[in-house]
């Protein structure tokens, strides 16, 4: 019987708390909302610019601010920009550059063959171009040669080119055994031939690939020094191989001008003084015909 009577004081102990805790919970969270109704702040409407500051109410008796209003809510919005920077209409206007005389129709950059000749002979120096002071500088675009025209497409520019766009026969002569040339009609014809493959460029690279494999992929970049008119690059460019030349420019003319008119990458450059402008390893395989470069000399400088 006691123990029943403990068990009912116990669950009607354990109910009167839970009552109390509720009602006290209900207690407070009304007080709470009254009194956040009563205080909640008014809405204000303002408009600052950009270089006055707001203005502020002094502080009351609790310690804080409010904004004052200091316009209706129906103000226009100002959207024009505040901040601009004067511009100078004289940098603006286009600079005419004027045409050069036609006596520079086939005039390089940084490369006078008279005052070439007034540089040491020692490691080709005299063959690389060297810029003028900025006073002795040209200010005119060059133009074409007389009678310029577009050059033939590829594959047919492998072969040919315009005559009127490079004049001169001198290769034509000079070069008229070793088969560099030949001059028909108003163009040039490319037999292939060169200094050291009068045969054709096609026979002399295959003598290569009998020592060297040129088609099985290890071989894709090229590099020919001394390179004339190209027939060794343009042959090379159907068994997959691209190939960069270049040559120092001659007296009369630049022969490297011959392979563009081609269609075969070339440059004016030479194996001086100065580096060329290739990162270490960029071909697989480097050509000299004839070759003059001291590649075991300079410790092994040129390679």
């Amino acid at each position: 019987m006691r123990h029943l009577e403990f068990q009912r004081m116990r669950v009607t102990l354990a109910i009167g708390v839970v009552g109390l805790c509720a009602t006290a919970y209900i207690l407070g969270a009304w007080q709470g909302t009254s009194s956040a109704i009563k205080d909640a702040p008014r809405p204000v409407y303002a408009k600052t610019q950009c270089d006055d500051a707001p203005s502020r109410a002094p502080s009351n008796a609790s310690g804080t601010t409010r904004v004052a209003s200091v316009a209706s809510s129906g103000a226009r919005l100002d959207f024009q920009a505040h901040h601009r920077v004067a511009l100078n209409e004289s940098s603006l206007a286009t600079e005419m550059i004027p045409p050069c005389q036609l006596k520079y129709s086939e005039y390089t950059p940084c490369h006078d063959p008279r005052r070439a000749r007034k540089f040491p002979k020692a490691m080709m120096q005299y063959r690389e171009r060297h810029c003028p002071t900025k006073d002795k500088l040209f200010r005119c675009l060059i133009p074409a040669p007389p009678n310029y025209k577009n050059p033939f497409t590829w594959p047919q520019s492998r072969d040919y080119a315009w005559y009127d766009n490079i004049p001169h026969r001198e290769l034509s002569i000079e070069k008229a055994v070793q088969n560099w040339i030949q001059v028909e009609g108003d163009r040039f014809r490319f037999p292939g031939g060169g200094t050291m493959f009068p045969h054709g460029a096609d026979a002399y690279i295959d003598d290569i690939n009998a020592l060297i494999p040129l088609t099985d992929g290890n071989i894709r970049t090229a590099l020919d020094t001394g390179c004339g008119v190209a027939s060794w690059g343009a042959f090379l460019l159907k068994r997959g191989i691209i190939t960069m030349s270049f040559a120092p420019r001659d007296s009369h003319e630049a022969q490297v001008q011959f392979a563009l008119e081609r269609g075969v990458p070339a440059m004016i450059g030479v194996m001086a003084t100065d580096r060329i402008p290739y990162p270490a390893r960029a071909f697989d395989m480097a050509h000299c015909s004839r070759c003059l470069i001291p590649w075991n000399k300079l410790d092994g400088l040129y390679l």
